[in-house]
């Protein structure tokens, strides 16, 4: 099963190899990592998204919070939360596909970012679902020449933070 967990972690020289060299030693694949300073600048919080069972997500937890420079691990899969991914995708049209290529553009509320001739830059956010549905759709419209993806951006939703506790103490 798909779960995304989010460590809050020291920000300083080696904490995230630390993280990711723990999840090779122990073979845990890491299919997208998303990490960057907090509110308080000498925490970044780290947001990856792996799979396994419940079993050796609780391990991978477990694992994580024992790591020196890691502060607070959730598993953000298991609780409420809002998650996004950011594409920039580079796009050729033939001219008499533009019009569905305006469409998606408006139905997906991507942003044209830069337009050469018939090769287009988009800019465009949404779950990991609707990035690779997007995807799809403009591959059938036009010749997808580049895209990046940024990985997976996750919060919590209602009152809890990751952390609270830390960061209500740093203040």
């Amino acid at each position: 099963m798909r779960h995304i967990i989010s460590i809050l972690l020291q920000n300083e020289s080696g904490a995230l190899a630390r993280v990711s060299g723990m999840f090779a030693a122990r073979g845990y694949n890491i299919e997208s990592l998303t990490v960057a300073p907090t509110q308080d600048p000498s925490l970044s919080r780290l947001t990856l998204v792996t799979m396994g069972s419940d079993e050796v997500i609780d391990q991978i937890v477990k694992q994580s919070r024992k790591l020196i420079d890691v502060v607070e691990v959730l598993d953000v899969t298991v609780r409420a939360h809002s998650e996004c991914e950011l594409m920039l995708i580079k796009l050729r049209v033939a001219p008499h596909a533009r019009e569905a290529w305006e469409g998606l553009c408006a139905q997906h509320e991507m942003h044209v970012l830069e337009t050469e001739g018939d090769l287009h830059c988009l800019r465009v956010a949404g779950t990991g679902t609707e990035i690779d549905a997007m995807v799809a759709e403009l591959a059938a419209i036009g010749e997808v020449v580049e895209l990046v993806r940024s990985g997976v951006a996750a919060i919590e939703t209602g009152s809890a933070v990751l952390g609270a506790r830390v960061l209500a103490t740093a203040s």
